[in-house]
């Protein structure tokens, strides 16, 4: 889907000091405030203790164990991938075929970064990879470019429904028995912000994510399209989809500034 927004041009960072403000208590009261809504807080913690137990009650399905994915090393299977551990975790990195780096998913380029590397899941008998259905001509400069690990596969040529197909921008989990291959779970959408700790912690601000969806207090700074910061100018302006690069490869070295366009958005 081809999305487009009206720019904006103030940088994102900017401060609003005409917009309302929380009000200024003691700090006796602040406390008491606080307390209070970690009451709530609790709850939702524990809530999410209780899903995260349904979750590990869900059935599973077998999936196809020869696969063929092809890596930095060539074609594997997916069966390989799991490097004899129990358990594999995979990300569906959206791509947009022809596209220059700039035009790639900066939604997936957010649900991705932060878990680039899986030290942790693999200290606990996790695997990870992340699959793409681009050629590898267009993969391999990609992953460079992003100083990413080597970890990324080509699915451009799989027709396998849940290696190749389905929707990307997804997570995948699978369990191996053996020489078998098992989907144990399935996360997309806003379930993805789980590895996205940017808006978690934006959430955690009084201004959070300034998007229009959001709940917010009368005379709050009023909230633009989701996501609107995800991608930047060279300036660090946010371009609401428009132009601009996702906003990390702002550090990736030789990045050169680029020119408006339409371009997909995840």
């Amino acid at each position: 889907m081809t999305t487009t927004h009206e720019s904006h041009t103030e940088p994102a960072g900017t401060a609003e000091p005409s917009a309302a403000v929380p009000p200024v208590v003691s700090k006796e009261a602040w406390q008491a405030a606080r307390d209070e809504l970690l009451v709530r807080e609790k709850a939702h913690t524990h809530e999410g203790d209780a899903i995260a137990a349904a979750r590990r009650r869900l059935p599973m399905t077998e999936v196809d164990a020869g696969a063929t994915v092809v890596g930095p090393d060539g074609p594997t299977t997916l069966l390989d991938l799991f490097e004899g551990r129990e358990e594999l975790i995979v990300y569906k990195h959206m791509w947009h075929l022809g596209e220059p780096f700039e035009n790639q998913c900066e939604g997936c380029t957010l649900t991705y970064w932060a878990v680039q590397n899986p030290a942790y899941l693999t200290a606990r008998g996790v695997s990870f990879a992340v699959f793409a259905k681009a050629p590898s001509a267009e993969l391999a400069p990609f992953v460079e470019f992003m100083g990413y690990p080597q970890h990324w596969y080509s699915v451009f040529e799989s027709e396998d429904e849940v290696v190749g197909g389905g929707e990307f921008g997804t997570w995948l989990c699978f369990l191996r028995a053996r020489d078998r291959v098992f989907l144990t779970n399935s996360v997309t959408g806003r379930g993805a912000e789980a590895t996205m700790p940017a808006l978690a912690l934006l959430d955690m601000t009084a201004r959070g994510r300034k998007e229009a969806w959001q709940d917010y207090p009368e005379g709050w700074p009023e909230g633009k399209a989701p996501g609107w910061f995800w991608r930047t100018g060279e300036d660090g302006v946010g371009n609401s989809w428009t132009g601009g690069r996702p906003a990390i490869q702002w550090t990736r070295p030789g990045v050169t500034p680029v020119a408006g366009g339409e371009h997909h958005h995840h």
